[in-house]
Formats: structure tokens, sequence, C-alpha cells
């Protein structure tokens, strides 16, 4: 295994262990919304979240392109900031990966709070908590299936990710070449033998990961 196979390994661990933290920490009080609100909006809103699992990765990474490109709302206002913009940069690729993954992590978690019912919140009203003491001590302990399948398969998700990749990533070594793509260059270049150790690699990962969820029983709890 090459250098630049070693390099790559590492960027995708790295990239998907900061966008499953920046998903658990934006998708929790979004999933805990999705549960709990009886909002006309809460159909679109849970529309959008489920969006990815259906729209062709292609598709997201355009959009996302073209959003943080020199013309796009948001690269204008990274531009003002004086971040410069996103696309082909390790910072892009966390915000199109945590885009991406979004359903993996939303919808384990928005299944673990309405798993919960009302009873036990209502409980500790009546003990005189306030909504936010009820939500850090009630609703996230008994919850803590949902987090664990949500960042595992948020985590494994973004680490078999391709098509949004090479859309607002490219094909950079060392900055934005991940392990999908490092497969991809490979492949191309009839190096079947390097191809075949790093995709025997994701194939086994991926399926320990679904076997520990079904195993353990996580995805029932939730």
């Amino acid at each position: 295994m090459s250098s630049e196979d070693l390099n790559a390994i590492a960027l995708s661990l790295q990239l998907a262990a900061l966008s499953t933290a920046l998903l658990l920490v934006l998708g929790t009080p979004l999933a805990w919304w999705l549960a709990r609100s009886r909002s006309r909006w809460r159909s679109v809103v849970g529309a959008l979240v489920t969006l990815p699992l259906v729209l062709p990765p292609a598709v997201l990474g355009f959009y996302l392109l073209v959003l943080m490109g020199p013309q796009g709302p948001l690269g204008k206002l990274t531009q003002a900031l004086g971040w410069g913009l996103l696309p082909f940069t390790f910072s892009g690729l966390v915000l199109g990966s945590a885009l991406y993954s979004m359903p993996f992590v939303v919808q384990p978690l928005q299944q673990a709070f309405q798993a919960l019912g009302d009873s036990a919140l209502e409980a500790a009203a009546t003990l005189r908590a306030s909504p936010r003491d009820a939500f850090f001590s009630v609703a996230l302990p008994q919850a803590r299936a949902g987090f664990l399948t949500a960042a595992v398969l948020g985590f494994a998700h973004t680490v078999g990710e391709f098509g949004v990749v090479l859309m607002i990533g490219g094909n950079i070594p060392g900055k934005t070449q991940v392990l999908s793509m490092a497969i991809y260059n490979h492949v191309e270049a009839l190096e079947y033998r390097n191809a075949h150790w790093l995709a025997a690699g994701m194939l086994g990962f991926s399926f320990l990961v679904l076997w520990l969820l079904y195993s353990l029983g996580w995805t029932r709890k939730t």
C-alpha cells in the first residue's frame, strides 16, 4: 500500500469524524424538533432532511458547487468573511459530507426521541424541571442507543462517499483525495490489485458496522 493510499485512508477517517461530530451537534436539535413539533412545516423540513437518500450525489454536489462558488450566496459570504472559497478544500468536503450524510444521523435520532413518549417528560415537568432540564436529564440519556446508531451510520456512510466528494472536492492528493477517489484512480490506471486491497477493506468495514448494529440490537432500540 503506497503512502498516497495511506494518506487517502487517513483523510477519509478525518473527514468522517469531523462530519459526524458536526452532524451530531446540529442534527440533535433538528431531530428533537422533528420528533416533537406539530408545525405545518414539519413535513417540509423532514422531506429536505431525507432528500439526500433519493437525490443523486452528483446533483447534490453540483448545487453545492454553485452555492459555494464565486457567484453563489455561500461563496460570497465566505469571501466577505475572509475565508476564501470552499470548493476543492477540505472544509468544503466537510460541509458537503455533512449535508449528504444528514439523514443517516437525523433519522435515528428522531426515531429515538419519538420512542420516548410523553410520560417521562411529563413526570419531569411535575418535578418542576424546565424543558431544557428535561431534555438534557431525561431525553438525551434515554436516546443514547439512537446516538450510537446515528454516529456509527453517519461515520460509515461518510467514509464511502464518492459523488459529492468528486464534485466539490476534486481529486487533490493529500488535500481532498479520499479513499473512494483512491480506488477510482487505481481502477482507471488498471491497478486492480491495489484497488482490490482498498475496496475489500471498505467492504469489510461496511459489513462489520452493519453486523455490530444488528447484533447489538441498536437499530431495534431506535
